[in-house]
């Protein structure tokens, strides 16, 4: 790859990830998003849908919600990297008391990718 070619991508990189913002935000604007890679693009939206939720509605958490239960499942899921058990912890949520729409339904959306520094999962964990 020559200096142009990537400084090129470089900078295609720089406005995928804008475009990835506003579409996670649900405000695109008004260009065309270039359609060469649309798998790729859907999957780094879902990561990043995944990681910092969405910036203009951030949720809090309820220290009340983060029981023995909610706790654990969190944070097998984290070690384990194997995050299946995101409905089990809507449910252990939703029993400690959490009806925050958001965290419920990003737990039990089964076409969401959940990767480790998933937002519910480290805001159980107190993680930032």
């Amino acid at each position: 790859m020559t200096e142009v070619e990537s400084e090129r991508d470089r900078r295609a990189c720089v406005y995928d990830a804008a475009r990835i913002a506003e579409w996670v935000a649900g405000n695109p604007l008004d260009y065309q998003y270039p359609t060469r890679f649309p798998d790729v693009f859907m999957y780094t939206r879902e990561l990043v849908e995944d990681i910092f939720g969405n910036p203009f509605h951030p949720v809090s958490f309820d220290p009340a919600w983060g029981t023995d239960t909610v706790v654990a499942i969190a944070q097998g899921m984290y070690e384990s990297r194997d995050f299946s058990a995101m409905p089990i912890l809507a449910d252990a949520l939703q029993d400690a008391g959490c009806e925050k729409a958001a965290i419920l339904t990003h737990c039990r959306d089964a076409s969401q990718s959940h990767v480790r520094g998933c937002w519910v999962v480290d805001l159980v964990l107190g993680k930032s």
